[in-house]
This record gives C-alpha cells, structure tokens and sequence, in this order.
C-alpha cells in the first residue's frame, strides 16, 4: 500500500516538535504539514488533502473535536492530548486512536501501525470484486450472486442461469455472460454450457453432475475441463 500523508497539529510548539521527529522515524507515514491551529489545519487542508490527522483537542479559536465535526468528510484521526477528559467524545468520533500526552515513542509508533492496518484494509476492499451482478429479466433487474450459481446453459441469445433455489433467464450471449463472471471459479464445459467448479458432485464419462443437474463436456474441452476440476 501507499504511505499514509499526514499533518500534525498542535498549539504546543515542544508537541509539534516531538511529534514531528515521531513521524520522521516511521517510513510509511509521510508528513505533509504541521500547524499551530485548526484555522492553519483547514487552510492547508484545502490545498493538501491528507490521509491522516494527529490532531490536538485544546487549541484557539476552535477545538479538534469542533473542528472534526465540522468536516462533511473528515480524513482519519489521531487524537493527542493532555485531556483525559474528552476520550469518550473523541471515540465517538471513530479515531484510529487516543494519545494521552506526555507521549511516548513506543505509544505512538503502536498507534501509527493500527492507522496502518486500518488503511491497509481498506485498501483491500476496495481492491475486492463485486461479488454479484444485476441482470434484467422478466421487465426486473435481478441480483445474481456469484456463490449460488450451479451452472448457465446457453440459449442463441438467451441464457438460463440455474441457482440453487431458482432459474433466471436473461437475454445476453453465454459468451458475454461469461467475461462477467470471476475468473478460477467457473469454466466453459460445452459452447452453450458454463458449470460453476466448486459445485461439482461427480463426473461421470462427459457429464458432470451437479445436485439433480446433468452438465455436459464436450469432447474437445474435456482435458482442460478435467484438468480444472480434478486437482
């Protein structure tokens, strides 16, 4: 994953300065400002969106907590105070954490690795598939997912996808039907048929069963399809 951009905020000037040489020693955050305020935080905001805030509670003008509040869309945050006080309001917020000041090196690098593992997450549902699609049919758009799909049979320029509970029929090419569909879970047994792999009971001669259906091979695909099912 990226590094994490960050800004530090602080009224303190001995608080920027340690957080300051905190973040320097961690290699994946990447620091992008450090500020005095909420007034210098939200102007530099405005020219540099960032990932993450280590952000102060107690300042002039307006607080961390207002301050957040404020935001439509607030980047993550990691609160750093002397307070005590304000935890309960800062978790409700959904901080990454809380920091209580003095703080200490190996309090705020744990901190940085939960910001990681947070964002890291996120990555990676957003790098998941979709694991349905929607298809018209019968004048509906049907939600189709993957997971329940027994096998499709290919019909000129229909196709019946059999589930486990119900069979949708849309109008689409088995051939466009199957570029939706995620590769290493289904395979091509025939030109009109698709079987879903994980669905399989049995194989008998060119002709997979699956629960009550009968799916045939065709004589040409039978290798690879063999070679894809039987591991």
């Amino acid at each position: 994953m990226n590094n994490i951009t960050c800004i530090i905020t602080d009224d303190e000037p001995f608080a920027r300065k340690g957080l300051h040489g905190y973040v320097e020693k961690i290699g994946f955050l990447d620091l992008k400002g450090v500020c005095e305020d909420a007034i210098q935080l939200s102007n530099l905001m405005q020219q540099q969106p960032v990932d993450l805030l280590f952000l102060d509670i107690q300042m002039p003008h307006i607080t961390g907590i207002e301050f957040i509040k404020a935001l439509s869309k607030p980047p993550k945050v990691i609160f750093t105070t002397a307070f005590e006080q304000y935890a309960l309001q800062g978790f409700e917020l959904d901080v990454i954490d809380y920091l209580l000041k003095p703080i200490s090196y190996e309090r705020f690098l744990k901190a940085a690795w939960k910001a990681r593992d947070y964002f890291a997450l996120r990555e990676e549902k957003s790098n998941s598939p979709i694991p349905y699609f929607f298809a018209k049919s019968n004048g509906k758009l049907e939600k189709i997912i993957f997971d329940e799909i027994l096998f499709i049979e290919g019909m000129e320029n229909y196709a019946a996808i059999y589930l486990e509970n119900k069979k949708i029929i849309i109008h689409t090419t088995i051939k466009a039907l199957f570029e939706k569909l995620p590769s290493g879970q289904f395979i091509q047994t025939h030109k009109s048929y698709i079987a879903a792999i994980n669905k399989v009971n049995s194989i008998e001669g060119n002709t997979l069963h699956i629960q009550k259906h009968q799916v045939p091979i065709s004589k040409y695909m039978r290798e690879e399809v063999l070679g894809q099912i039987v591991k």
